[in-house]
C-alpha cells in the first residue's frame, strides 16, 4: 500500500492534549506503505455527529460548504472529500465514520465491532467503539481493509439476499422515492431481482427483539418526525449504555479537569455523568435479541440496506432544538449497525440538488471482507443508476 493518509484524533484540554503511544491501527497502515501527511480535527470527545469543534472550529464540508460535515470524524472525512488525501482513519461509535461519510459524499466503513483492533485508541464507550476508514475510491477502501481487519480474508462470496427495508426508506426527508429504487435496479441489473426481499424493519425488530419492550413509549416514533417506534427505542438503549460507558471511562478526569466544552458537548456530557442508568441491563438483552434476529435475518451472506442519514447535511450554525431532531431520527437508523455490532459502509450515490446523498449496506458481524468487496463491485452500477434517475431534476 502506497498511499496517503489523515487521522483523527481526540483534541480538547489536558488528558486530550498528552501525548500517548501510537494506536496500533496507524502503525499497521504505516508499516504496510502509507504515508501519514497529517492529523486532523474532531469533535470534543467524539460525543457528536455534527463535526464542530468549539476550540478548533469546523472543517469545512468540501461538497456542501454552507453545511456540516459530520463528526465526530469530520477533519478525517474532509480530508478525503478534498483530495487532500487518499484515505483517512476516524473511529465509529454512534455514527462517527457512517455520517460524516454521508455529509462529504464519500466511502466510508464502519466495521464490526471487535473486527479492527482499538488498541492505543481513547475509548469513548468501549463495547460500541470501532476504528474505520474514509477514501474516494472502493479499490483503496478494500486495500485498507486487507491491512486493518484481523479476520481471513477467505473466498469471494456471492450474496444470498439483499434485504431492503421500505419502512425506513419512507423516513427520510428526500429523495425517498429514489434512493431504494436506484439500490434495486442496479442489484437486478448485476445479479437479478431474485436476490431482492421486501420487508418492513420496524415491525421485524419490535416482534423480534422482545426486550425493546422497556424502551417503548407514548412518544416512541410519531407520523410528524418520522420515527419507527422500534427503532427510536433501540436509539434510546443505545444511548443509555453508550452514556453508561463514557461515564465510567471519562467521569473522574472530567470531574478533576472541569475541562471546558463547547456547547451540545457539555450538555451530553452532562447528561452521561448524571444518569441512572434504570435500564441498563435491558441493553445487553436487547443486543443479544438484535443480532440473533439480524443474523437470522441475513444469514451468512446477506446483505440489508439503510439510508445512513435521513436527511442531507444540515445547515451549518442551525438552532440546537433542530440539530436534535435530526440527531434523534439519524440514532434510530445508526443504532442498527451500533447494537447489533454488524458492519456498516456508506456509498455516496452522487449529489441531487447539489447535495450529497448515499445509500449504507449492513452485513452480519465478520462479513466485513464480503461486503467490502460486494460493495466495490455495486458501486460504479450504483453511481450510473443514481445519475440516471436525477438527471433532468
Amino acid at each position: 500500500m502506497v498511499t496517503s493518509l489523515a487521522l483523527a484524533i481526540l483534541t480538547g484540554q489536558g488528558l486530550m492534549q498528552q501525548p500517548r503511544p501510537h494506536p496500533l491501527v496507524v502503525l499497521s497502515v504505516l508499516e504496510a506503505g502509507a504515508t501519514c501527511v497529517g492529523k486532523t480535527v474532531m469533535d470534543e470527545m467524539a460525543y457528536s455527529i455534527n463535526g464542530e469543534n468549539y476550540h478548533y472550529g469546523t472543517p469545512v464540508n468540501p461538497r456542501a460548504p454552507d453545511r456540516v460535515p459530520g463528526g465526530s470524524s469530520s477533519g478525517s472525512a474532509v480530508a478525503v472529500a478534498a483530495e487532500l488525501v487518499d484515505f483517512s482513519l476516524g473511529t465509529d461509535t454512534g455514527g462517527s465514520i457512517r455520517v460524516p461519510a454521508a455529509n462529504c459524499g464519500i466511502l466510508g466503513f464502519r466495521p464490526s465491532h471487535a473486527a479492527v483492533s482499538t488498541k492505543n485508541v481513547i475509548p469513548m464507550s468501549q463495547s460500541f467503539d470501532t476504528v474505520g476508514w474514509f477514501a474516494r475510491d472502493p479499490t483503496i477502501l478494500v486495500q485498507v481493509g486487507t491491512v486493518l481487519l484481523q479476520s481471513p480474508i477467505g473466498a469471494t462470496a456471492e450474496p444470498s439476499c439483499i434485504v431492503v427495508p421500505e419502512d425506513c426508506f419512507t423516513t427520510l426527508c428526500s429523495p425517498s422515492d429514489n434512493i431504494s429504487q436506484i439500490l434495486i435496479k442496479t442489484v437486478e441489473k448485476l445479479f437479478g431481482g431474485h436476490l431482492i426481499t421486501h420487508k418492513k424493519l420496524g415491525d421485524y425488530i419490535f416482534r423480534e427483539v422482545p426486550s425493546l419492550g422497556n424502551f417503548m413509549t407514548k412518544s416512541s416514533g410519531n407520523q410528524a418526525s418520522k420515527t419507527i417506534p422500534s427503532l427510536q427505542a433501540l436509539s434510546s438503549a443505545m444511548l443509555l449504555l453508550q452514556r453508561f460507558e463514557f461515564k465510567a471511562n471519562h467521569a473522574e478526569w472530567i470531574n478533576n479537569t472541569k475541562p471546558l466544552l463547547g456547547p451540545g458537548i457539555a450538555e451530553r456530557v452532562s447528561e452521561a455523568l448524571t444518569a441512572t442508568f434504570e435500564n441498563l441491563d435491558y441493553c445487553y438483552k436487547i443486543r443479544m435479541e438484535l443480532e440473533a434476529a439480524l443474523s437470522t435475518l441475513l444469514g451468512d451472506y446477506g446483505v440489508l440496506a439503510l439510508p445512513t442519514v435521513p436527511e442531507p447535511p444540515p445547515k451549518l450554525g442551525l438552532e440546537a432544538s433542530k440539530l436534535e431532531d435530526y440527531r434523534a431520527k439519524a440514532f434510530s437508523l445508526l443504532s442498527i449497525a451500533g447494537m447489533s455490532r454488524f458492519c456498516q459502509i456508506n456509498i455516496p450515490l452522487g449529489f441531487h440538488e447539489n447535495l450529497p446523498v448515499s445509500v449504507s449496506l449492513l452485513a452480519r458481524n465478520g462479513a466485513d471482507h464480503f461486503l467490502l468487496k460486494f460493495s466495490q463491485v455495486l458501486y460504479g452500477a450504483l453511481r450510473e443508476e443514481a445519475e440516471k434517475a436525477w438527471k433532468g431534476d
